[in-house]
């Protein structure tokens, strides 16, 4: 049996929301109709970072025409409680509040309006208790979310000593906003024997699900989510959706009717977590060639006040300190700081990226010191096929070298380098820099149990599909993707098909659309429907036609046929054929990806399925009077493997880069030392729009054969490309230098224009 004709194509487009998107008629969760007698409800919260609650005054708000109920944490029938990794996060305060933004109390009105006024209302009496917001303060203190982590591999004592060059420094990352088109929000509809249904922006249905679960006290057959797409999640979506779908399944619990919040912006910039800052230290050994002999870094992670998802975070830090390369000695450890602002959470990259700034940062700082070129100390070091990891795992279709030469080699760097040279020597009050990054990126949930996804298909008697997974659609284009697994399996048009809402009835125990393994994970799922399906259709069709095991049946253009095309039949016949003859026609796949595993106590194992390679070469132009630049120039070399969906995966190359870029120039984000938000609107949090993404940007898809643990061979490509961005902060680095040779800018970022201009005129 053959499942892999050429991919059927919808009108020419490669997107299915394509034309949706572009026509203004995609839905999300606000453009749902709202049924007559919804109610809405708004969350009074903290002003307060940490402080000792003495009294809740609801008197004036709860007598405002209009209020239906306040809700406070006594009214929660089930267990207060919306942690998902550790079970120390409230829905709402009880004795204290622990961050400005934490819930209190919940306001249901008949409409938001009079939500809004009633929570100006309400006044809470808070005995304030010292706020901490510096992760090295938690640290010192021992004031932790969980345990800290550690990674060693070799003997780095021995290897420092034995280095010709040590070199120590420090570092610091900031966070960065999500900035989600569409806010944190949900829809939640009381049913019949206290079930109820929860339409969720969110990118985690079944963490919502068992959220509500417990806390109205249900189990989670009563609780049903649905999820149609939601408007960006960037990971800010995987685990704190949780709490507005528990704030909205309360209220309609409670009274009974249907009850809608959906967050304003300022809302969701104050009450939600990000990024998580980094503040760290690294040491490094190198030998006169430039050859890295050890590495040791300790990271210090601002987790915020509640654990969240920063234990899996912090994990995958230290699963890519080392990047892209082999480094034999490695000491690393992790610590996650306890500190008074939102709970941090799950961002593009997650963890990896704060990892990665600090080796390139302690390689950047060591080819000063050496007087080296920064790039060839990062090609003598580059991964290469079975070299290991300090987590154990041994690189296997190790694509990091034929990168990188690809990209030098293509782009013509050494001429590159050159134009650069004689630019910089004509133009005084004007400087380029530029910088390589190269980027190893594993693929797979790092707690090996959520490597694993159900799909449902039935294909009805006249031929047309329906399918269900547990992908969510969050603009990264999963859909056009699960579309084209079931168009490659059977043979048929898209036309055919139809992809069903992501739902926790008909699609169970989902792990989230998270880690860039959703396509892999559920794109095997429907893989294994869809053969189950076609299986019992080959039965059937060697029985009608009389044909043996020996010839092949395959399944194309929207029909099937013999391998000797003896025999054929039109797709819609056969199902037709299959229907009368009795015949399952739906099927329920299961995938879980083999071979990985890790034992958190020894820090060893095979955690990743594959890892993603590529290198980006990115030089900038900076105004030397004024501090101002702009990229010239990002020219990438990617390892997609085979991909499924080039124009899907160059949407995400190009966006995850300029989302890196935002992250590592522009995104300030910045909290006082009373945990006060001070960029926490759109006006002063500036991102990159459409004059700070680089003029140009090519990207060569690397010829590579993929793996077989990415669906359809065609590898993960929502996250990796975000680490491109770390280059822009290297590129603007070098710039400074080249106009103030002596310059000694900490490597903190991101690289406003204002470090850009201290850089420039600092020590001179």
């Amino acid at each position: 049996m053959t499942v892999n004709p050429p991919i059927q194509k919808k009108k020419g487009s490669l997107n299915i929301d394509a034309p949706l998107h572009v026509s203004g008629k995609t839905t999300y969760l606000d453009d749902m109709p709202e049924l007559a007698g919804t109610l809405y409800a708004k969350v009074c919260y903290s002003k307060i970072a940490h402080g000792h609650i003495r009294s809740i005054d609801t008197s004036e708000a709860s007598a405002l025409p209009g209020v239906v109920r306040i809700i406070g944490h006594e009214d929660i029938p089930g267990v207060n409680q919306i942690g998902g990794i550790i079970a120390d996060e409230v829905l709402l305060a009880e004795d204290e509040v622990h961050f400005i933004g934490m819930p209190i109390v919940i306001i249901v009105a008949e409409d938001e309006v009079t939500a809004h006024k009633a929570r100006e209302l309400i006044r809470v009496e808070i005995v304030e208790k010292p706020v901490v917001v510096d992760p090295l303060e938690a640290h010192r203190c021992k004031e932790y979310l969980s345990k800290p982590l550690h990674f060693q591999m070799g003997d780095v004592d021995s290897a420092f000593a034995g280095s010709d060059y040590v070199i120590e420094g420090n570092t610091e990352s900031g966070g960065q906003e999500h900035v989600y088109l569409e806010t944190q929000g949900a829809y939640a509809i009381p049913r019949s024997n206290d079930s109820m249904i929860v339409y969720s922006s969110t990118q985690g249905p079944t963490a919502v699900q068992r959220t509500v679960a417990r806390l109205l006290g249900l189990s989670m057959n009563q609780i049903e989510v649905d999820v149609n797409r939601i408007g960006g999640g960037f990971g800010g979506k995987e685990d704190q959706a949780s709490a507005w779908g528990a704030v909205v399944a309360l209220a309609a619990y409670l009274v009974q009717r249907p009850v809608k919040y959906i967050l304003e912006r300022g809302e969701d910039l104050q009450m939600t977590g990000k990024r998580h800052p980094y503040k760290s230290n690294y040491k490094i050994g190198l030998s006169k060639d430039g050859m890295i002999r050890a590495f040791a870094a300790r990271f210090f992670q601002n987790g915020g006040a509640a654990a969240d998802l920063s234990p899996a975070v912090l994990q995958r830090t230290l699963f890519h300190a080392t990047n892209s390369y082999f480094i034999p000695n490695v000491d690393v450890w992790a610590y996650p700081c306890k500190t008074n602002l939102p709970p941090n959470t799950a961002f593009r990259g997650f963890g990896g990226p704060q990892g990665m700034f600090v080796i390139e940062a302690a390689i950047h700082h060591a080819a000063r010191q050496m007087n080296m070129p920064v790039h060839l100390i990062q090609e003598r070091n580059l991964l290469y096929e079975g070299a290991e990891f300090s987590y154990g795992q041994k690189a296997e279709d190790c694509e990091a070298q034929s990168c990188w030469y690809q990209a030098k080699e293509r782009y013509d760097l050494s001429a590159r380098m050159e134009r650069i040279k004689a630019y910089n020597a004509s133009n005084p009050i004007s400087k380029k820099g530029l910088a390589l990054m190269p980027v190893c990126f594993g693929i797979s949930f790092t707690n090996t149990m959520m490597n694993n996804a159900r799909a449902l298909v039935h294909v009805y008697s006249d031929g047309s599909v329906g399918i269900s997974t547990g992908a969510v659609e969050m603009g990264q284009g999963v859909s056009s993707k699960m579309i084209q697994v079931a168009t490659s399996a059977f043979g048929i048009d898209t036309d055919a098909i139809k992809l069903e809402t992501t739902n926790t009835t008909r699609v169970a125990n989902t792990s989230p659309s998270a880690a860039s393994a959703t396509a892999d994970l559920n794109g095997k799922a429907l893989q294994d429907a869809c053969r189950q399906i076609l299986e019992r259709l080959v039965d059937l069709l060697r029985k009608h036609w009389g044909v043996e095991n020996e010839v092949e049946v395959i399944f194309e253009n929207n029909g099937v046929h013999t391998s000797n095309y003896s025999k054929n039949m039109p797709w819609k016949e056969l199902i037709n054929l299959a229907f009368r003859k009795r015949i399952n026609l739906s099927a329920k796949g299961h995938f879980a990806t083999p071979r990985i595993h890790f034992d958190t106590k020894t820090s060893k194992g095979h955690p990743f399925a594959y890892h993603v390679y590529g290198t980006a070469i990115l030089t900038c132009t900076v105004d030397c009077l004024r501090g101002n630049y702009e990229f010239d120039a990002v020219e990438i070399v990617h390892d997609f493997g085979a991909s499924m969906n080039k124009a899907v995966d160059l949407g995400q190359i190009e966006g995850g880069l300029a989302q890196g870029i935002g992250w590592m120039t522009l995104e300030e984000l910045i909290y006082d030392e009373q945990g006060r938000l001070k960029s926490g609107n759109l006006a002063n949090y500036k991102i990159p729009d459409i004059y700070s993404v680089p003029k140009e940007v090519k990207v060569h898809y690397l010829e590579a054969e993929g793996v077989d643990l990415a669906i359809l061979k065609s590898k993960a490509v929502g996250e990796p490309p975000l680490m491109y961005g770390i280059g822009a902060y290297f590129a603007l680095y070098n710039a400074i230098l080249a106009f103030n040779k002596v310059a000694t800018l900490p490597y903190s970022a991101p690289m406003t224009t204002e470090k850009v201009l201290m850089g420039l005129y600092g020590k001179r």
